[in-house]
């Protein structure tokens, strides 16, 4: 019976051969075969995509391979199945990821790098898409200090790890170094950040401060594809600073005055004059930010793309065109120009992919932008300190008599009265300005498959030449200026002093440019043997930046910026279940002296994918699993505007230079000498990094994410040596590698989808953390060690510890006496910090943290139910603090013709004489002037700068396909979107992601969109 048994298998056994190919019919190397419910059977396709495998007929075979769906074909009396297997599109697993070697699946990385959700930066209404990095890719920090039209966020790669010239990333835009704001986000395919050493070792040199890979898109075979968008914003101000009015102004002068034992400012006739409005030229009341800003600006975007091609060329051409309105008024009667600060954007590209054989591939495109920038005469940084300083009884719109007024605070030298005149005549009758910028950039790409050599084989060549032009206009005039006395002459007139004779509207201009030449080549070889996979790259680079206008007389400033690098990778996987990644940069800089010009930059990191382990695939819920570590090299040979640190310069000395007498007795001599030293072996910063990082996704990616541990130590630092003793000799401070920061964090990001019924739901959320440390920098020695920057952060605010404020005149008695002048009760009381009995300058340490923010965290959720979708953002920073400070917060200390109140301050828990002698009131005791002991950096006035903003809400609504397809159209979307709609934070003054201390920068949009978009 058992023989029998035996036997029927043996006569049923058969052998099935076939190739496994994708819906490219591409083979597929690697692909895992087995028979269902018969463990033990099984094989791996080739590097062919072949497989041959013996097995009992009428069984099902199961074909499976990561980031594609499982297929099962019964085998009955066919001997040769082939399987076609489609990538599953559910899977984060099929998500390709741009590296500096190019495209790769994201199960295949073994770096820490972040693939950003394009569409997520398309709601953002900047023309910068940097403005809408915050909160949404985890892995970068960065926070928008201007809300004026054309400015751009600044944003930086996990950490600041270093006090050098620069912390910014490099760009690349298909390839090349490249503006990010110039180009549309509506023509981005792909945003990728690099940021361990992995990912960043092959740009050497320059790629210690992360990389932003961005891919353009490109022209697909098939029929025209146009695809167009329109949108409208209106925009208001997240957070206006609010005054107090004139006759508060005035009360509280008077108290300042009082409080410190002086005559007050105003009599009770004049308050009442003021608080009845009964003599607006001397007593005015005037609210500024009504008389200069608008309730609401208009702006508008709209582009059109097209597509298509055959099988031997494809297309892709892109317009678009952005406008930003700024919030001041203009003067009606003004037809020749306009004063408001506005900016408008025009974008375009073309590119063409053409198939010069089966095997050459030739892609040539250019693109660029235009962009125009106006501003009012003085500019908007002075508008908004004249807006924060000049409080309403200052001076009237305009006197009665027409005169216009101004501040006069007795200086008799006009030319620094610039910032008092009031801030109508700043933005309405001192000119504009008009800036414009021209960028043209150019792209040639050659991909050659090598396959007839051997297969995997292919070379990749690039060539970019771009030029960029920025050239602007100021014209520039103000009208003549007067400021009345404080009180009226015997017949009741006002009497005048003139502060500025009118100036005749004058013009300058003036230009700066640059133009860029890239190459670069590549060779690629790729091969796989059964499960052992091989990948390599070698990559030869260089570049070429030259600053071709407005570059003075000095020699050096017309030399060409050159870089170049020969880098490489070698990779090796096994089974899509273990990975090994070796890659290096060999790259100079010409900014080095010969013998520090080049470096090299290595790197290892390795991946082991759990999810592919036997065990747990058993399990059925682990689609992927993967642990990564990375360790390496990168640099930074940013040194800002240092030429040639290893060359001296000499300069004529001006008479009595030199002095050969003795003390008593001078004998100068002219001659020679150093103006600047060399310091010959000067170089790069190397930073050294780790990191430690988890890729998963679960129950069929219903829920993935990725979270990394990294530590990174920057060397080399490059500073003056500012603290060298006299004895050296040196009239000049050389400079070095002498600076060292360490830094470490987390970031990571999480993702949970989940249908119910017709609803596609999904959560998501990402946070950064990082902190940073000074290990070694040039600072003078001190017997205090708290008082130096080793040991603290990068930008660390210091200031003295406040108590409080003082209670009486027995507690000033008993403290340790203040150094910096008189103080009374009311005043703010610091702590001793070396226990000398003195509160001095060696009392400074280190408090709260830092302007920019050591955390960013974003989370949100969308929601699609048939043609309706939302998607909300919300957007965060901790660990930041500032001071504040300035004439608003510091009140009168400019006396009376500048500073103003803020609302906030004066209705606040302040402490009053005989009203409020609370020690722990929010504000100190009234000053008039200055006052040198409580205006000063310390905890008192150290603010928390972390906030939670609903960044973005996107409501949106597709018509029905069969209402769209009447009209020849694919899709039609309506959409509304608000963006800064509500902020939650501690600091009420103005908007905390400002990042200001006093208030006086353009603040930031709250935005309502409403749009179309249409696909044909």
């Amino acid at each position: 019976m058992l023989l029998g048994i035996s036997f029927t298998t043996r006569a049923q056994e058969v052998t099935v051969k076939g190739t496994v190919t994708d819906d490219k019919k591409l083979p597929i190397p690697g692909v895992s075969i087995s028979v269902s419910n018969l463990p033990g059977l099984g094989a791996i396709t080739d590097g062919e995509g072949r497989y041959s495998i013996k097995m009992p007929a009428y069984q099902t075979l199961v074909f499976s391979y990561v980031g594609y769906e499982k297929k099962e074909v019964l085998v009955k009396e066919q001997r040769v199945v082939n399987v076609t297997l489609k990538e599953s599109d559910a899977s984060v697993l099929n998500e390709v990821v741009v590296t500096a070697t190019g495209a790769e699946k994201k199960i295949a990385i073994t770096g820490a790098i972040t693939t950003v959700n394009v569409d997520q930066l398309k709601s953002n209404p900047s023309t910068s898409m940097a403005d809408a990095l915050a909160g949404v890719v985890p892995g970068i920090q960065a926070m928008q200090t201007s809300g004026r039209p054309g400015s751009i966020s600044e944003f930086w790669v996990r950490s600041i790890s270093t006090f050098g010239a620069s912390n910014a990333a490099l760009v690349l835009i298909d390839g090349f170094e490249r503006d990010m704001n110039e180009i549309n986000v509506e023509d981005v395919e792909s945003f990728s950040v690099l940021k361990d050493a992995s990912a960043t070792a092959m740009y050497g040199s320059r790629g210690a401060n992360g990389v932003i890979l961005i891919k353009t898109k490109r022209g697909k075979e098939g029929k025209v594809n146009i695809n167009a968008k329109v949108e409208g914003f209106y925009n208001t101000l997240t957070k206006l600073p609010q005054f107090v009015d004139g006759y508060t102004y005035a009360s509280m002068a008077n108290e300042a005055k009082i409080v410190r034992n002086q005559e007050p400012l105003f009599s009770r006739p004049e308050l009442e004059i003021l608080r009845l409005g009964l003599d607006p030229d001397l007593f005015p009341n005037v609210n500024w930010m009504d008389v200069v800003l608008r309730d609401a600006a208009k702006s508008q975007r709209s582009m059109l793309n097209l597509s298509g091609g055959g099988k031997t060329a494809r297309y892709y051409l892109s317009g678009s065109y952005q406008n930003q309105q700024g919030m001041y008024k203009v003067d009606d009667a003004l037809k020749d120009y306009n004063t408001n600060a506005s900016f408008n954007k025009y974008t375009y590209r073309l590119s063409v992919d053409m198939d010069i054989t089966k095997s050459t591939l030739l892609t040539v495109g250019v693109s660029g932008s235009l962009r125009k920038q106006n501003d009012p005469g003085v500019g908007s940084d002075a508008i908004w300190t004249a807006l924060m300083g000049y409080n309403a009884i200052t001076s009237p719109l305009r006197y009665s008599d027409g005169k216009i007024p101004a501040s006069d605070d007795g200086d008799t030298n006009p030319d620094n009265d610039m910032d008092r005149f009031n801030p109508w005549v700043q933005g309405t009758m001192t000119g504009y300005n008009e800036s414009w910028s021209n960028n043209i950039q150019t792209t040639l790409n050659l991909n050659q498959g090598l396959d007839f050599i051997t297969r995997g084989l292919r070379f990749v060549g690039r060539f970019g030449y771009d030029t960029y032009n920025n050239n602007y206009i100021r014209r520039y005039k103000f009208p003549e200026l007067w400021s009345a006395n404080r009180y009226r002459n015997t017949a009741g007139e006002l009497v005048f002093k003139r502060i500025k004779e009118e100036q005749k509207m004058t013009q300058s201009s003036g230009s700066d440019g640059n133009k860029n030449e890239f190459f670069e080549w590549e060779t690629h070889y790729n091969r796989s043997i059964a499960a052992h996979n091989f990948g390599a790259v070698i990559k030869y680079s260089q570049a070429s930046k030259v600053f071709t206008q407005n570059i003075g007389t000095d020699l050096k400033n017309g030399i060409a910026r050159r870089n170049q690098g020969l880098a490489g990778r070698v990779n090796y996987n096994w089974n899509s279940r273990y990975y090994v990644d070796f890659n290096f940069g060999y790259t100079g800089s010409e900014n080095f002296h010969k013998d520090y010009r080049f470096g090299f930059f290595p790197a290892i990191s390795g991946a082991w994918n759990v999810g592919e382990e036997p065990l747990v695939k058993k399990l059925g819920w682990v689609d992927m699993f993967k642990v990564r570590y990375s360790y390496g090299k990168t640099g930074n040979d940013n040194l800002g505007n240092i030429r040639f640190p290893y060359l001296y310069s000499l300069e004529q000395m001006a008479a009595g230079g030199y002095n050969f007498g003795d003390f008593d007795s001078s004998n100068p001599w002219t001659g020679i000498r150093y103006s600047s030293v060399a310091s010959p072996n000067v170089t790069w910063e190397v930073a050294t990094k780790q990191d430690l990082g988890i890729d998963y996704s679960l129950f069929h990616d219903k829920i993935s994410g990725s979270v990394d541990y990294f530590k990174e130590r920057r060397e080399g630092i490059y500073m003056s040596r500012n603290f060298l003793p006299g004895f050296v000799g040196l009239e000049n401070n050389p400079s070095a590698n002498v600076g060292e920061v360490k830094a470490h964090g987390f970031d990571g990001s999480f993702t949970f989808k989940q249908k119910i019924n017709n609803v596609d739901f999904t959560l998501r959320g990402n946070a950064t953390y990082s902190k940073n440390e000074i290990i070694e920098r040039d600072e003078e020695n001190t017997i205090y060690n708290y008082k130096l920057q080793e040991g603290h952060r990068v930008d660390q605010a210091r200031g003295l510890i406040d108590l409080g404020l003082f209670k009486d005149y027995d507690d000033i008695r008993n403290s340790p006496r203040q150094s910096f002048g008189a103080v009374m009760p009311g005043d703010i009381k610091y702590k001793d910090i070396n226990g000398d009995g003195v509160i001095d300058d060696n009392d400074i340490v280190a408090i709260g943290a830092t302007t920019r923010p050591n955390f960013t965290y974003g989370f949100g959720m969308s929601a699609s139910w048939k043609g309706l979708d939302i998607n909300v953002h919300f957007q965060g920073v901790g660990k930041s603090t500032y001071f504040i400070n300035g004439s608003s917060v510091y009140m009168f200390s400019l006396g009376q013709n500048w500073g103003n109140i803020l609302t906030d301050i004066a209705n606040s828990n302040r402490w009053t004489l005989g009203v409020n002698e609370d020690p722990d009131a929010d504000y100190p005791r009234l000053t008039y002037g200055p006052n040198d002991n409580n205006y000063r950096a310390s905890t008192f006035w150290l603010r928390d700068g972390s906030y939670l903003r609903l960044k973005t809400l996107d409501i949106g609504y597709s018509l029905p396909k069969s209402l769209v397809n009447r009209a020849h159209l694919n899709n039609v979307r309506f959409f509304l979107i608000g963006t800064n709609l509500l902020t939650f934070s501690k600091f009420k003054l103005w908007d905390p992601e400002l990042g200001s201390s006093t208030g006086k920068v353009y603040p930031l949009s709250k935005t309502l969109s409403l749009g179309v978009s249409v696909n044909l």
